[in-house]
């Protein structure tokens, strides 16, 4: 079985801006998750050219031990929590070992998609709710966006001021482990949306930090984050995080 999902967010912000608000956003959420041995590592964070298609290139690794449920950790064998991302990043197209877009048909017809209002607090978990990354409650000092209303994506559509995108996130999930598989496929997807919710969530909140900043701004954080992760996962514990729990 295959579970494939393509998240649909909404944005008050335009491609290129969006371009900029990403990368800083996940430098930032990558230390937030980063400490006590867990969290991200950076491989390798590059410029790439192939076949005329210009990008960055990264390869991650991912320390998740404690983000996944009881039932995994039980019977997962030492050091199997832990899996390499490797994304080409040419923007505004990203294409990784486990995403990619550009299905036949019939498997579209198999595809859910699920749409992620930033400004719906019912979608967010309990536990993730912070009222200063909260877009119902936030305005923009520098842009004059926010706060989004109940009926936001209507008002912005007849707003020629402010500019608005949807990003495309599309998750295909295979786990080849008999009797765990469709279990651990739908705990997966659950947490998939659950960070693409927060992770925009945050990114709007935050377009006051981001809204000035160039890619040269950008890629000097990136170097700056990839040291500083090392540290926080060497050292301490993970900053403003919960364990995932079964249910």
């Amino acid at each position: 079985m295959v579970l494939i999902k393509e998240f649909r967010v909404v944005l008050p912000c335009s491609v290129q801006e969006y371009q900029v608000g990403q990368l800083y956003s996940v430098a930032e959420a990558s230390k937030n998750e980063t400490g006590g041995g867990e969290g991200i590592e950076v491989l390798k964070n590059e410029p790439y050219e192939k076949d005329g298609e210009k990008g960055q290139y990264t390869h991650k690794i991912y320390h998740l031990k404690s983000k996944v449920p009881a039932f995994v950790r039980m019977i997962a064998p030492e050091g199997s929590l832990v899996f390499h991302e490797k994304a080409w990043n040419a923007y505004p197209y990203c294409r990784t070992i486990v995403t990619v877009h550009g299905l036949d048909p019939n498997t579209w017809k198999t595809v859910e998609i699920v749409h992620i209002d930033i400004a719906d607090r019912s979608q967010v978990e309990p536990a993730d709710y912070k009222a200063d990354e909260d877009p119902a409650l936030f305005q923009s000092v520098k842009t004059k966006r926010g706060p989004l209303g109940p009926n936001w994506k209507k008002e912005l559509a007849n707003n020629p001021d402010c500019p608005q995108m949807c990003a495309y996130k599309l998750v295909t999930i295979k786990f080849k482990w008999w009797g765990l598989q469709s279990k651990v496929e739908n705990f997966i997807q659950k947490q998939e949306k659950r960070i693409f919710t927060n992770f925009h969530r945050q990114l709007f909140c935050w377009i006051d930090k981001w809204i000035d900043l160039t890619m040269e701004d950008i890629r000097r954080m990136e170097d700056e984050t990839q040291k500083e992760l090392e540290t926080l996962r060497n050292q301490g514990q993970v900053r403003g995080t919960s364990a995932a729990s079964d249910e």
